[in-house]
């Protein structure tokens, strides 16, 4: 049984994000994240909490994303839904949780970015024959994101405006 609630929490990952890709070819990112709370003594002076850790996992473009961006000390934000899963293992019931990422990116009170959108891949013409294959639709870095190139204006360099060159 799977039970699913939503959830934000910021921290700080512990690790890495770990990528893999499974046999059907979609990208799952693993992160650790560590929410620490503070909290003031009644001294007055602020102190550091027990330090929760959460599981997250991200998939597909999100997941590839995180991987490029993100390395551990980096302090994030993660927002999608708790999930809650039983096993068994050798006989005993077993409790997992995770947080299925729909958001993450990084927790902007600490320092600053700048954001670089991921190129949208060219669509491929295939047909079964890899003659079909549009030339500007190779994936030439094996990632499977195709690089697009700068558009330029289709008045440029003769072409009149039905895109034909005169």
């Amino acid at each position: 049984m799977s039970t699913r609630i939503p959830v934000t929490i910021n921290g700080n990952l512990v690790a890495d994000p770990e990528l893999t890709f499974g046999e059907s070819g979609i990208a799952h990112a693993k992160l650790r994240v560590a929410v620490n709370l503070r909290f003031q003594a009644a001294d007055g002076t602020w102190r550091d909490g027990v330090p929760v850790f959460h599981n997250v996992s991200a998939f597909r473009a999100l997941a590839e994303n995180i991987a490029r961006s993100m390395k551990k000390g980096d302090p994030v934000i993660v927002s999608g839904e708790l999930e809650f899963r039983s096993y068994e293992k050798d006989g005993a019931q077993h409790e997992a949780r995770r947080i299925v990422a729909e958001v993450v990116g990084p927790d902007l009170r600490f320092g600053t970015t700048s954001y670089e959108r991921t190129p949208k891949p060219i669509p491929r013409i295939n047909m079964g024959n890899p003659e079909h294959v549009l030339p500007e639709a190779v994936d030439t870095n094996g990632s499977g994101w195709v690089p697009t190139m700068p558009s330029t204006s289709p008045l440029a360099g003769g072409a009149s405006s039905n895109g034909l060159h005169v």
